[in-house]
């Protein structure tokens, strides 16, 4: 007579059910983010953060306050020759800043 360990059929088929379950991190946290509706707010944040490594230590002292309003970025600036040369290169300053996002989130720049 042969004995079938249910215990062991139960655990078989409760991991099969769970890898189905099974997402990254990654993905969830995400979901949540949108689920709530503060992917922007988040992206906000990781600019402002990222500012120096975006642009360089000697813009990032030269920068007064950075804030954003419908995708845009308004940058305020001490010095009128630093804000001329980035207009000057201001598709430049948007794919930058894109590029550390990991997608488009900032449309235009606006130097102040």
């Amino acid at each position: 007579m042969a004995y079938i360990n249910k215990n062991s059929y139960l655990n078989k088929n409760s991991l099969n059910t769970r890898k189905a379950d099974i997402q990254p991190l990654k993905d969830t946290i995400q979901e949540l983010l949108k689920a709530y509706r503060i992917q922007g707010k988040v992206d906000q944040a990781h600019v402002i953060a990222s500012w120096e490594k975006i642009m360089g230590k000697g813009i990032a002292i030269k920068t007064k306050e950075l804030y954003f309003q419908d995708r845009k970025l308004f940058v305020n600036l001490t010095s009128a020759s630093l804000k001329h040369e980035l207009v000057m290169s201001k598709t430049r300053v948007i794919e930058l800043i894109n590029q550390e996002i990991g997608h488009e989130f900032i449309l235009e720049v606006v130097f102040l």
